[in-house]
């Protein structure tokens, strides 16, 4: 079961969490049909957006908008508060090896958007250059420069002999208030000395082992275990909604077509609109 563990560490200024995200990177990579590279892609990005989801308050959401010059393109995730996550990638083809080089060839230079929903009148919008395209040092870019928020992000993904996803997981390390951040500098130090996480996780560690090994000494409190899973909020009534979107004229063209399919470009979940729904549609619109 993939999970996300939240901790803090009062005395010491910091926060911390790690998670587990191999089923959810699993299940986009299916719905995607990724081949290796944008499976590693997807992956990374699903748990960064995993991470940064349990950043967030209540009700909360945000979305993260991967665009590069390589031939990936783009990728955008979305997280909310509740460990809900969903992913699309415009190239799921991209292959060429499973290296970090080869993410970094395949994402290009470009920018990452951050989009927060955090129920105010405006979205809250942010955005930075990627400043390697690893998708992790990213997100800690945009966490230092954005959110001025002194922070370390590492996710990784360890892919199995078919290119399949065996495991996924990911760190992030923040410092908390006003705290001067000789702590956070310290944990950070520690992330990088340590091995990969995907691969403590690929030879049977877990997020509390490795955040214990993280903060060794440092007294801490674990806040949370929150469920992890890809989840789309997409149903047949939003769908339905979209074709509303397209107006009389579009709406007539299918119900003549004699058939609608709606494809949610997330998860790849397909609606499908007869041509007797569509006539009630019609009946419906102005």
């Amino acid at each position: 079961m993939d999970y996300i563990i939240r901790t803090i560490a009062k005395d010491a200024g910091v926060r911390a969490m790690a998670c587990i995200s191999t089923e959810l990177s699993a299940e986009g990579a299916r719905r995607h049909a990724t081949q290796p590279t944008a499976t590693v892609a997807l992956g990374r990005a699903l748990t960064g957006a995993a991470l940064l989801g349990a950043l967030l308050k209540v009700r909360h959401r945000l979305a993260l908008k991967f665009e590069g010059s390589g031939p990936i393109q783009k990728m955008i995730v979305e997280a909310d508060a509740y460990g809900k996550v969903r992913g699309y990638i415009a190239n799921p083809a991209v292959d060429g090896g499973t290296g970090l080089y080869d993410l970094q060839k395949a994402m290009g230079e470009g920018i990452l958007t951050v989009v927060k929903d955090v129920k105010m009148k405006d979205l809250m919008e942010s955005v930075v250059p990627l400043v390697t395209s690893l998708i992790d040092e990213d997100l800690e870019f945009y966490l230092n420069q954005s959110e001025q928020i002194a922070s370390a992000v590492q996710v990784g993904v360890v892919l199995g002999p078919e290119g399949e996803i065996a495991v996924a997981g990911g760190v992030l390390i923040q410092n908390l208030g006003d705290q001067k951040g000789e702590t956070i500098h310290l944990l950070a130090e520690r992330l990088q000395e340590m091995p990969p996480v995907a691969e403590l996780l690929h030879s049977g560690q877990t997020p509390e082992t490795i955040l214990a090994q993280l903060f060794g000494d440092i007294p801490y409190e674990v806040l949370e275990k929150r469920p992890l899973v890809f989840k789309c909020e997409c149903s047949r009534e939003r769908s339905e909604g979209a074709l509303r979107s397209l107006g009389r004229e579009e709406v007539q063209q299918l119900f003549e077509e004699g058939q609608a399919i709606v494809d949610c470009h997330f998860c790849h979940e397909r609606y499908f609109f007869t041509r007797d729904d569509l006539e009630l549609l019609l009946d419906e619109l102005p």
